[in-house]
């Protein structure tokens, strides 16, 4: 079974905004997992939260010219009540952004790595697969 990501919303603006760091082109790297993707033929599963995060920075054409580059890769998923519920709980529990841990519920629910820079991840080691973009390419 092909692999299947679920990309945090800052590794998307590393990707647009051609962002880098002291050590490392952040672009390069989202690009070059991207790329690994495509190669692969495995999935990247985003849910309308993604969409609303990225909202934030970008209007809806930026962001349907953000998507339409990897639309033969893109699987849509549903958000449930329940994993609203479980994402507020464990946002609590781990003391995490309520939105970070919405992320790790629906990766993990939909067998997904979770590919982010975000440290909060690092208190859900034990329930998901988090990788940087370049631990996968």
């Amino acid at each position: 079974m092909a692999r299947r990501y679920y990309i945090d919303t800052a590794i998307w603006r590393d990707l647009h905004e051609n962002r880098k760091d002291k050590s490392k082109n952040l672009c390069e790297l989202a690009f070059g997992l991207l790329v690994k993707i495509r190669s692969n033929k495995e999935k990247i599963v985003y849910s309308d939260f993604v969409v609303e995060e990225l909202s934030r920075a970008y209007d809806e054409q930026t962001i349907g010219r953000l998507f339409k580059n990897v639309s033969a890769l893109l699987e849509k998923i549903e958000i449930s009540e329940e994993q609203i519920k479980e994402a507020a709980v464990i946002s609590k529990e781990l003391n995490i952004p309520f939105g970070d841990a919405l992320h790790g519920v629906l990766a993990r629910d939909n067998n997904a790595i979770m590919v982010t820079r975000d440290r909060h991840f690092k208190k859900f080691r034990d329930k998901i697969v988090v990788k940087k973009p370049e631990e996968l390419i």
